[in-house]
C-alpha cells in the first residue's frame, strides 16, 4: 500500500467524521418566540446580516431562518443557486427586484417568494432606502421530490399587493399559498388580521409545525402551556404535535404570518 493510497484513505476518514461532526451540532429548534432584537447580527458596508435560528425539525434535516438588510445602492450577490435546500423568502420592508430562474418581479413589502432547489436566483435593491427580508431554508429529512414541486407550480413570486383579502366579524386573511413543495408534502401560508383584542381561534395541535411572523402590533401565543409575547419582527414557532394559540395581546389591531408543513 504506498503511502499517497494511505493519505487518501486518512483524508476521506476525515471528511466523514467532520461531515459527522457537523451533522450532530444541529440541535432540535424548540417552541417559544425568538425576538428580532436579540439575533446576532453581522455588519458590511453594503449588508447587515441577522441569524435567527438553525437547527432541525421534525419534517427538516436542516432548518435555517435569518434576515438580510441590503443597503440602498447595494451590490447585488452574484447569481446562485441551492442543490439541496428549498427557500422561502418574505419582504419585511422597502423594495426589492427579485430575478427567479426566468421569472423577475420587483416586490414590497408583504411580498413572497418560494423558491425550490435548482433555481438560479438574484435579488437587487430597487428602493429609495434599505430593503431587509426574512430567508427560510429547509431539507427535508425524506427524498426531495422536484416532480412534486413542478407539478404544484415551482416557483412562486407573490406580490402582496395582488392578493385578496377578505374579513369576517373583525378577523381578515390574506391567502398566499397552500400546496405541495419539492421538500414538503404540504405548506400553507396566509396573514391573518385581528382588528380587536383576543384569540384568532380556539387552542388546537396539529402535525404540521407552525411559525407566526407578526408583522405589526403586539400577539401572545400559548404553546404547550407556555405563554409568550411579541411585536413586530419577532416569531413564534410551535412545534408539531403541540398545543398552541395566538391572540391580539391589545385593543390595537395586529397582523401576522401564518405558515407550516408537514
Amino acid at each position: 500500500m504506498t503511502n499517497q493510497f494511505c493519505m487518501r484513505i486518512i483524508l476521506a476518514i476525515l471528511f466523514q467524521i467532520i461531515a459527522m461532526n457537523t451533522i450532530a451540532q444541529l440541535q432540535p429548534i424548540h417552541s417559544g418566540v425568538y425576538h428580532w432584537n436579540e439575533s446576532p447580527v453581522k455588519k458590511d458596508k453594503q449588508r447587515e446580516s441577522r441569524k435567527i435560528a438553525e437547527g432541525t425539525t421534525a419534517e427538516f434535516s436542516y432548518f435555517e431562518i435569518h434576515a438580510t438588510t441590503q443597503e440602498k445602492g447595494a451590490t447585488p450577490r452574484p447569481p446562485h443557486a441551492q442543490d439541496s435546500l428549498e427557500e422561502m423568502i418574505i419582504i419585511k420592508e422597502g423594495k426589492l427586484k427579485c430575478t427567479i430562474g426566468n421569472k423577475t418581479a420587483e416586490l414590497g413589502p408583504g411580498s413572497v417568494l418560494l423558491i425550490p432547489p435548482h433555481e438560479m436566483q438574484t435579488f437587487e435593491n430597487t428602493g429609495n432606502g434599505p430593503v431587509t427580508y426574512y430567508v427560510f431554508m429547509f431539507r427535508s429529512r425524506k427524498t426531495m421530490n422536484m416532480e412534486r414541486s413542478i407539478k404544484a407550480g415551482g416557483t412562486l413570486l407573490l406580490n402582496y399587493d395582488s392578493l385578496t383579502y377578505t374579513e369576517t366579524n373583525n378577523k381578515g386573511t390574506r391567502k398566499y399559498f397552500d400546496r405541495p413543495t419539492a421538500m414538503c408534502d404540504n405548506y400553507e401560508m396566509h396573514i391573518t388580521y385581528l382588528k380587536v383584542k383576543g384569540p384568532s381561534h380556539a387552542p388546537h395541535q396539529h402535525v404540521d409545525t407552525e411559525i407566526i411572523l407578526v408583522i405589526d402590533g403586539d400577539v401572545e401565543m400559548t404553546i404547550d402551556g407556555t405563554d409568550y409575547k411579541g411585536s413586530a419582527g419577532d416569531l413564534f414557532i410551535a412545534e408539531s404535535g403541540k398545543m398552541h394559540g395566538v391572540a391580539n395581546a391589545t385593543d390595537k389591531p395586529c397582523s401576522y404570518f401564518a405558515f407550516k408543513w408537514r
